[in-house]
C-alpha cells in the first residue's frame, strides 16, 4: 500500500483516485476549485471507455445516465448530402463488447465522484491549488497556494491543459492555440421539431467549418457544437456569446443544418488548444495523466477515454506494490502509454483538417472516399481505439513519438 497525491478533481484525476483506491491504495485529491464539480456539455463515449469505466466499477452508473446512439453520421454541410455512417448496433457493439454512448459530462464525472466519496482510501480536498512539490528518495512533498503540505509515495498530475505540475516537470510553456474557435449550447429537447429529434452523432461538414449535434441527459437535452477554423491566436474558455454572432459565422450552412443551429441559445466559446505528443510524462515519482499528459483536439472524441484508459493502467501497474516500486512502475507506465495517446493527439488534428474543414475539390475526394467505405472497413479504421482492452495498442504501424 502506498500513498498518492493527485493534483485536479476532473475526470482524469478522480478515475486515477478510484482505480488506485480500489487496488487497496490510499489517495488524496487535490481540487483547486471550491467544490467537486463538473462543468461542461456534451461529450462522446467510445466502447474504450465503457471498457475503463466497468474496470473502475463505474461502468453501470455511467449506462443509467447516457444515451446510446445508433450511428455516427457524417453529412455535407452545404449541399446538405448524406455522405457516410457507421453504424453503431449489432455488428458494432458484438465487435468492440461494448456499445457507443453520449452523456453530458457531468453524467460521467459524478458515478466517478460518488465512488470516490465511497471509499475509505479517498481523501477529496477542495481549494487546494497545487503550486510546487519536491521529491526525494521516499516520497514526494506537494505544496498548496495557501501553504498547506501533503506527501505520498507519488504525485499525479490530473491538472489539466495548464498543468502546474507538467510545468514543474517538463517546462514546455503554453499549449498549442489551434487557431479553431468553438461555440456550445444545450438546449431542452422540447424546442427541438420531433423530426430532427436524430438518435445519432451526427456531423456537418463544410468549408473551414463543421457542427456537431447530438441527445443527452437521457433524452432531455440537445447538445449543439459548432466549429470554426478562424484563425484564432488568443485562448479562451466559457465566454459568453450573443446568438446573433454565432449565426453570423457560417452563413453558407445547409438548410437543415441552419435550423437546428439556430435553437441554440446561451452560446459560449472556447478556442481550441492542445499541445504536441511528448516522450516523457515522468520524473521519478511523478506523473502526468489525462489532458496534463496529452491534451487533444475534440475531433477524435477521445480526450476523456484516454484519461480513462490512463487511470486503469496506472492502477494495474501499481497494484501490489509498496512506496519502493513506484519509480519504476511510473516509468513503465510512460512507456505502454505514451504512444497510443500520442497517436490519437496526432489523429484528432488530422481529422479537423482533413476530414471535418476541407473545401472545393478537398471536399469531394473525402466525400467520395468516405462514401465508398462498408461498415467493415470503417471498424477496421477504430478498432485500434475503441477495441482495445489493455489500451496499450498505437494502431496501425505503430507510432514513434518524437
Amino acid at each position: 500500500m502506498a500513498d498518492t497525491v493527485i493534483a485536479g478533481g476532473g475526470i482524469g484525476g478522480l478515475a486515477t483516485a478510484l482505480s488506485l483506491a480500489r487496488r487497496g491504495h490510499r489517495a488524496t485529491v487535490l481540487e483547486r476549485s471550491d467544490t467537486f464539480a463538473e462543468i461542461g456539455a456534451g461529450i462522446q463515449l467510445g466502447p474504450n471507455a465503457f471498457h475503463a469505466l466497468d474496470r473502475l466499477g463505474a461502468g453501470e452508473s455511467v449506462r443509467e445516465r447516457a444515451v446510446f446512439i445508433d450511428e455516427l453520421r457524417f453529412m455535407d454541410g452545404t449541399t446538405g448530402e448524406r455522405v457516410a455512417a457507421m453504424e453503431l448496433t449489432g455488428a458494432y457493439r458484438e465487435r468492440f463488447g461494448n456499445p457507443y454512448a453520449v452523456v453530458h459530462r457531468g453524467d460521467l464525472y459524478q458515478p466517478l465522484l460518488t465512488a470516490c466519496q465511497e471509499l475509505d482510501g479517498v481523501e477529496l480536498v477542495t481549494r487546494a491549488s497545487v503550486r510546487s512539490y519536491e521529491q526525494d528518495a521516499g516520497g514526494v512533498t506537494v505544496r498548496t497556494a495557501d501553504g498547506r503540505t501533503y506527501r505520498g509515495a507519488a504525485l499525479i498530475g490530473a491538472d489539466g491543459i495548464r498543468s502546474t505540475v507538467r510545468a514543474a516537470l517538463l517546462g514546455d510553456g503554453e499549449p498549442r492555440v489551434s487557431g479553431h474557435t468553438i461555440y456550445r449550447s444545450v438546449i431542452p429537447i422540447e424546442k427541438v421539431p420531433e423530426e430532427l429529434r436524430w438518435n445519432t452523432v451526427t456531423l456537418w461538414a463544410g468549408p473551414k467549418w463543421h457542427f456537431v449535434h447530438y441527445i443527452i441527459g437521457g433524452g432531455r437535452y440537445l447538445n449543439l457544437a459548432v466549429t470554426r477554423d478562424d484563425g484564432a491566436t488568443v485562448p479562451v474558455a466559457g465566454r459568453e456569446t450573443e446568438r446573433a454572432h454565432v449565426l453570423a459565422q457560417f452563413p453558407g450552412i445547409g438548410t437543415t443544418a441552419r435550423r437546428l443551429l439556430e435553437l441554440g441559445e446561451g452560446w459560449r466559446e472556447w478556442v481550441l488548444c492542445d499541445r504536441d505528443p511528448v516522450r516523457t510524462w515522468t520524473d521519478r515519482r511523478v506523473a502526468l495523466v489525462g489532458d496534463a499528459a496529452h491534451p487533444m483536439l475534440q475531433y477524435a472524441a477521445q480526450g476523456a477515454c484516454q484519461a480513462l484508459e490512463d487511470a486503469v493502467v496506472l492502477g494495474d501497474l501499481l497494484d501490489g506494490t509498496g512506496a519502493d516500486d513506484v519509480v519504476q512502475r511510473l516509468e513503465k507506465f510512460n512507456a505502454v502509454r505514451r504512444e497510443r495517446a500520442g497517436r490519437a493527439q496526432l489523429i484528432a488534428r488530422r481529422m479537423g483538417s482533413e476530414l471535418y474543414h476541407p473545401a472545393g475539390e478537398h471536399a469531394r475526394a473525402r466525400n467520395a472516399m468516405l462514401s465508398a467505405l462498408t461498415q467493415g472497413e470503417m471498424y477496421d479504421k477504430v478498432s485500434w481505439l475503441h477495441g482495445d482492452r489493455d489500451f496499450t495498442d498505437s494502431g496501425p504501424g505503430g507510432l514513434r513519438v518524437g
